[in-house]
């Protein structure tokens, strides 16, 4: 039990890590401008011409870093500063979210297989919130209690590493684009595969730390 422990806390500390290289990341690449002086909207557009993806919206949203693909409304929303942004960071984070749509539109099977998890996904974090401290608390008393925060547990941590492969290829996606249409060009190119990386780090930082409390839960349901 010390080792889950341990490694709690190392993934908690690498996750803020992380989290604080994204964010310094963007902050770099939002300084770079491009030489092809698009907007992120614009890249965002032409990608989804140059796809002929069809009937998806580019709206500005709000917030930071909140950039994200609504399959259910077909929109991709940008933060302003990926919105408005002329940079290698809105390039690389609009073309981005445009991989989603993409991935939306051809029916790429992970992408199938997350939506149609998000349902129960959603009830079965709502049941986490309720359920963990009282199963933890009653875990000798009421093992059943324990055994359903584990399967909630369970359907919220696969769902993480289903994330995974879905954020690898929309960063793929969108790097293959700004690169053979010349958007990004040498070092604003490297600097977009850059920042989707440490993008994509924080999702995989966030799987692995749900699976750390998923075998937590089981060692206490086992008695360990």
């Amino acid at each position: 039990m010390l080792g889950y422990y341990i490694i709690a806390g190392i993934l908690s500390v690498v996750g803020m890590a992380i989290s604080s290289r994204l964010k310094s990341k963007f902050k770099k690449y939002s300084q770079v401008g491009l030489s092809s002086q698009m907007s992120g909207a614009e890249v965002a557009l032409s990608m989804l011409e140059h796809y002929n993806v069809q009937g998806v919206r580019i709206v500005e949203g709000q917030g930071f870093l909140s950039d994200h693909y609504n399959p259910a409304t077909k929109t991709v929303s940008l933060s302003p500063d990926v919105y408005r942004g002329r940079s290698v960071a809105a390039a690389a984070v609009a073309a981005h979210e445009v991989g989603h749509a993409i991935q939306h539109d051809t029916s790429y099977a992970m992408l199938t297989l997350r939506s149609k998890l998000v349902p129960v996904v959603k009830m079965a974090s709502v049941a986490q919130q309720w359920l963990l401290m009282a199963a933890l608390l009653m875990a000798s008393t009421m093992p059943s209690l324990l055994l359903i925060t584990i399967i909630a547990f369970a359907i919220t941590t696969l769902f993480s590493f289903l994330t995974l492969p879905v954020e690898f290829d929309a960063s793929k996606r969108a790097l293959v684009y700004l690169d053979n249409t010349g958007i990004t060009r040498g070092a604003e190119y490297e600097g977009a595969k850059d920042a989707l990386w440490w993008a994509a780090m924080t999702y995989v930082a966030a799987a692995l730390s749900a699976l750390v409390i998923l075998i937590f839960l089981v060692l206490r349901f086992m008695g360990d």
